[in-house]
């Protein structure tokens, strides 16, 4: 029997999440917007306050003071946080907490203690994942091949009990100058083929030899943070080495909470669209009547739901896989779900900008940014053509 019945709790858990999108988040990103408050801090202010809610330690095992909640339940969240934000929701949120699950699946139970304590006891706490790299193709970055020149370059070298990191990741590190830990992808041996050298590793905000370019802007996300970042002989400790070496690309094919959860990020995305365009047309007027009875802006709005409705349910099965088949969920089910979570958020920003008219271009109303934000997931975390070219062994 399949029921999509939600829970008094995870009912209790969407309010929740639904009341903080409109009291807070969607108030601070304004404020960014209009250059009346520093994006940094409304990160620090958002995530800190999220956090005492239980917002980042939802997916925590109980065992290290967690809530320990299925991803199903993080995806319910993070749909309602993206009504507010999507790159608030995006990255300080989804990511932080999912992130978490690498050292749930990968970590020892120091490093659960050391890492998942924190979180589970409701702290503060931003992560970051650096992953790609300037001068690689994304595509490159879990190439499964032989050949030892395709792939990651940075570089992690074994001297006594710690490690020493040197390269640079690519411009759109996300959280990159506000994260206390960035879970690095390094190689331990360069002439050795990507999937037996790459290897995950933890580095504190402030480790000597970590440094980082001017904050990339992007078209869209104006509250969150993307930069380069430069890894100058940077000393890690083997304690700080998530999994084996080598073990990066197991350990990310198993946790496909990250796609998941970003998935969801777009469906809310793709809501808040729908629900701005259809307050417009009920309360603006054309011809003596609102604008959602006239039968050509009625039908992009049925398609708007449409699409998020549709969007939704594939996120809440990838969800439900991601715990209860996880190899179907991270080579199908999730990259489905974000290929057509994005392709909602797009359709319906582009919708709203139509039936706004020419308030639909200008700054004044959310349409136009709601566009721009959207377009973003179509490169993030792997462009739409590599989700699907991946999907095809497993069709």
């Amino acid at each position: 029997m399949v029921d999509l019945t939600l829970s008094a709790e995870q009912e209790m858990l969407r309010e929740t999440a639904r009341a903080f999108a409109a009291n807070e988040i969607r108030p601070a990103v304004e404020a960014v917007e209009r250059k009346q408050a520093s994006a940094v801090a409304v990160a620090r202010d958002l995530v800190k306050k999220g956090a005492g809610l239980g917002f980042l330690s939802l997916l925590v095992p109980e065992a290290y003071g967690g809530l320990g909640r299925p991803c199903i339940d993080m995806a319910l969240l993070c749909e309602e946080l993206a009504i507010g934000d999507l790159g608030v929701a995006a990255d300080l949120f989804s990511l932080t907490a999912t992130m978490t699950q690498l050292v749930a699946m990968g970590g020892t139970d120091e490093q659960k203690r050391k890492f998942l304590g924190p979180i589970g006891r409701g702290e503060s706490v931003i992560l970051s994942g650096a992953l790609s790299e300037p001068s690689i193709a994304g595509s490159d970055l879990f190439f499964p091949g032989g050949d030892p020149a395709i792939g990651v370059r940075t570089q992690a070298r074994l001297q006594g009990d710690r490690y020493l990191l040197q390269g640079a990741k690519s411009a759109f590190v996300t959280n990159a100058g506000v994260a206390d830990w960035y879970f690095v992808l390094a190689r331990t041996d360069l002439t050795r083929p990507l999937a037996e050298t790459l290897t995950i590793f933890a580095v504190p905000a402030g480790a000597p030899g970590l440094s980082f370019s001017q904050n990339t802007e992007l078209i869209g996300w104006e509250a969150t943070h993307h930069a380069q970042l430069f890894l100058d002989s940077v000393e890690v400790p083997v304690e700080h080495r998530i999994g084996e070496e080598g073990g990066a690309m197991r350990l990310f094919g198993s946790c496909s909470y990250m796609p998941v959860c970003l998935a969801a990020c777009f469906v809310g995305h793709s809501r808040a669209a729908f629900e701005y365009a259809k307050h417009y047309a009920q309360e603006r007027q054309s011809w003596g009547a609102p604008l959602i009875r006239h039968q050509a802006v009625a039908l992009k709005l049925s398609d708007m739901f449409a699409q998020t409705h549709l969007a939704r349910l594939g996120v809440w099965d990838a969800a439900i896989a991601a715990d209860a088949d996880p190899f179907a969920a991270a080579t199908l089910k999730a990259p489905l779900a974000k290929t057509a979570a994005v392709d909602a958020a797009i359709h319906n920003a582009q919708k709203a900008v139509e039936i706004l008219g020419a308030y639909g271009i200008t700054r004044e109303y959310r349409a136009g940014r709601m566009l721009t934000d959207a377009w973003v997931g179509y490169a993030c975390d792997f462009t739409r053509d590599m989700l699907r070219l991946g999907m095809v062994p497993f069709v």
